[in-house]
């Protein structure tokens, strides 16, 4: 049996040498030439970490993680268990032969398990993002042959060792469709096929918009859900909290006459501010990311708006947390969907945020810590009538994961608690916190202290004082109090492989 597959794998060699492919002298060596060591696909992950959002980094570091388990598997035990020679290059035309010949066995093919590595894995992030990219892989693997360097046995090992270590990734390190729900409660909503009964208001200046490529969000919008009504805002100077809640009233009104829904199209503020109108006049709201970061449309599994679009027309929908928060008199001052802090932490979220994209969420948070407790100066509070002196003072809506002190995301938004983090600010605690960050163990230090609370209150607080909510800042009152509302919201979100599987799908 060996002999009979070793002689068709030399017969489909000489078969491809002998063969004329027209254009491939000029395009397939230097395709297989750019792959060497991974370069190719290093820099193709490279160009979506910088052009693209938090999707494409995703994708891109799932890919590069699946490359370094194939080339490693390659290296450490494909190349030393078989050790089969070279082709012969004398039926190989010489336009075709690779200036520098490799020096190592030929099987497996370490070109072809990093180009299927790489695309696989993102392909398992994003499939149309893999599906893009699966020609260029399927080129870099021919192109072995098509030189002379692999036989097509070595080609077709070196691409299942290569899937094979992109699913091994996946098992360590799940892809977001594989996490639990991040909002478990399903919630009836109706389905608005192409938009219709959606009313939608659009917040222009959200987002990050490079002038060059600007495009018109509200056609944007309209293109893509053709039968909602939408509203532009912040076009024409119109950019106050107060037109903003008037759009946003009028847009609620008309969405009940509907019986329809509420939309957003905007950031983590615009949202908050859609979501509190939504919840007084009892409708779910389809959130449309359209700012920078849109944490909470991320958190919720909305990352595009072709996402927002198919869970609204086809009526998928959950209930989520929200947290009110309430002056000492009793007067509303607010809610929250994301995050509640006061001290240092905003500034600790802007240092990360703007440092995660080059260096990762670790580092990013590291840098950040550093930063701002080197600045930074204690708050003394009273946190449910103890006195404390703080650095800053950090609650969630629902459990945050991450780094300690600089909490990154969700897995769950409703699961009923305050996700509370204060850092002291005691005797030599900046000290102790700047080691701990250095050496990786910030949130096991003393000084930082977390709790799982369903309210707290917040006293004793300095005039001139602010605190800072789903991005937006605002003057504290001189006493707070932050209580969960349960399920208080529902909203659009396409179903994960958890939910389809509890159905049977």
């Amino acid at each position: 049996m060996r002999k009979i597959v070793s002689s068709w794998d030399r017969a489909a060699f000489l078969a491809v040498a002998a063969r004329h492919w027209p254009g491939g002298d000029r395009v397939l060596p230097r395709l297989s030439r750019s792959a060497d060591h991974g370069l190719l696909w290093f820099g193709v992950a490279a160009g979506a970490a910088l052009a693209g959002g938090r999707p494409a980094r995703r994708a891109a570091l799932r890919g590069v993680a699946s490359l370094a388990v194939a080339s490693a598997t390659v290296n450490t035990v494909g190349k030393r268990s078989v050790r089969r020679l070279r082709p012969v290059l004398d039926a190989v035309p010489l336009v075709r032969q690779l200036s520098r010949q490799p020096f190592t066995t030929s099987f497996p093919s370490g070109h072809s398990a990093s180009a299927v590595a790489f695309t696989t894995g993102v392909a398992l992030e994003n499939p149309a993002w893999g599906l893009a990219l699966a020609p260029v892989a399927a080129s870099v693997c021919f192109s072995r042959v098509y030189t002379g360097v692999h036989y097509p046995g070595d080609v077709l090992a070196g691409a299942a060792l290569g899937a094979g270590a992109a699913f091994a990734v996946r098992g360590i390190a799940p892809t977001r469709a594989q996490l639990a729900p991040p909002a478990r409660p399903r919630a009836d909503a109706p389905a608005l096929p192409r938009g219709e009964g959606l009313v939608v208001v659009v917040n222009a200046g959200s987002g990050q918009r490079a002038a060059g490529v600007r495009t018109d969000p509200v056609q944007e919008v309209r293109s893509a859900l053709p039968l909602a009504e939408v509203t532009g805002y912040g076009q024409d100077g119109g950019d106050g909290e107060g037109d903003l809640g008037k759009a946003l009233e009028s847009a609620a009104l008309r969405a009940r006459e509907l019986d329809g829904a509420l939309g957003v199209f905007g950031g983590d503020g615009t949202v908050n501010a859609a979501a509190a109108v939504a919840r007084r006049h009892r409708l779910p709201l389809a959130v449309l990311p359209g700012g920078t970061y849109n944490h909470f449309a991320y958190d919720l599994g909305i990352e595009s708006l072709a996402d927002a679009c198919r869970a609204v027309e086809a009526g998928e929908a959950v209930a989520v947390d929200m947290v009110r928060m309430c002056a000492g008199d009793g007067e509303e001052a607010g809610w929250f969907l994301n995050t509640f802090s006061i001290g240092a932490y905003p500034e600790l979220v802007r240092v990360r945020e703007r440092w995660a994209p080059r260096t990762g969420a670790w580092p990013a948070g590291v840098l950040a810590a550093v930063h701002v407790l080197r600045t930074a100066r204690p708050l003394r509070l009273e946190v449910d009538g103890r006195r404390r002196r703080l650095w800053m003072l950090f609650a969630g809506n629902c459990t945050y994961r991450g780094l300690g002190l600089a909490p990154v995301r969700r897995h769950d938004l409703a699961d009923g608690v305050l996700d509370v983090r204060t850092v002291s600010g005691g005797p030599l605690a900046r000290t102790r916190l700047l080691a701990a960050a250095l050496g990786g163990s910030l949130k096991h230090s003393p000084v930082l202290r977390t709790a799982r609370v369903r309210s707290l209150r917040i006293s004793g607080i300095r005039r001139g004082t602010h605190l800072a909510y789903d991005g937006e800042i605002a003057p504290a009152p001189a006493e707070l109090t932050l209580r969960k509302e349960n399920e208080a919201l529902v909203v659009y979100r396409l179903p994960t492989e958890w939910d389809l599987r509890g159905r049977g799908v």
